[in-house]
């Protein structure tokens, strides 16, 4: 038997609708361009700087930086993540990315959220930009913990090749990790 207010077909549709919402989600950056995502990413380091200091160390260890201004992820079963950003070396925008995951089983809620990718090292900056989608796995060390705190960059820095700040939470929806998350080199 069928439940008439919550069937198979009922679920799978709102879980689709979530996921292509949030594909088709352009975060506000519209056509507008390389200018809007650059003013963004100006912002979201500005932003992070101020809130956890010990990320400008790590920042000026780095040999790059990915900055992901906005984030928005949804799922209802099946769920999805979308968003923009910037790759900038020596402080200078040098390609625009976009990031996408997908995801399912228990999930539910929405959430947006800002995260940076530190390469520590020449090789891990030059892997990034020579594959044709980069996805980020179960290594990745964070610098930011759950409490909100940045960790210091000496302890971090010898640790892992890249490190991420995750940061800027908003939403119903519990936690945010990287793992599995989709880069790809676009042309705004």
């Amino acid at each position: 038997m069928s439940n008439p207010i919550f069937s198979r077909r009922a679920f799978t549709l709102g879980a689709m609708a979530s996921v292509g919402a949030v594909s088709a989600c352009g975060n506000g950056i519209g056509g507008r361009g390389p200018q809007t995502i650059d003013a963004r990413v100006d912002a979201t380091i500005n932003e992070m700087y101020r809130s956890f200091p010990n990320t400008q160390q790590l920042a000026a260890k780095a040999n790059g930086m990915l900055v992901m201004p906005l984030v928005t992820e949804a799922g209802l079963g099946l769920g999805g993540a979308y968003g923009r950003g910037a790759l900038r070396v020596n402080d200078i925008t040098v390609d625009y990315y976009s990031v996408a995951k997908a995801s399912g089983g228990l999930q539910i809620g929405a959430q947006q959220y800002a995260h940076v990718l530190f390469f520590m090292t020449e090789e891990a900056l030059g892997d990034f930009r020579r594959a044709p989608g980069w996805a980020a796995g179960a290594d990745l060390e964070y610098v930011i913990s759950d409490k909100g705190d940045s960790v210091a960059a000496e302890t971090t820095t010898a640790l892992a090749p890249v490190l991420a700040a995750v940061f800027g939470r908003a939403g119903l929806r519990i936690g945010a990790t990287l793992e599995g998350t989709k880069y790809t080199r676009i042309i705004p």
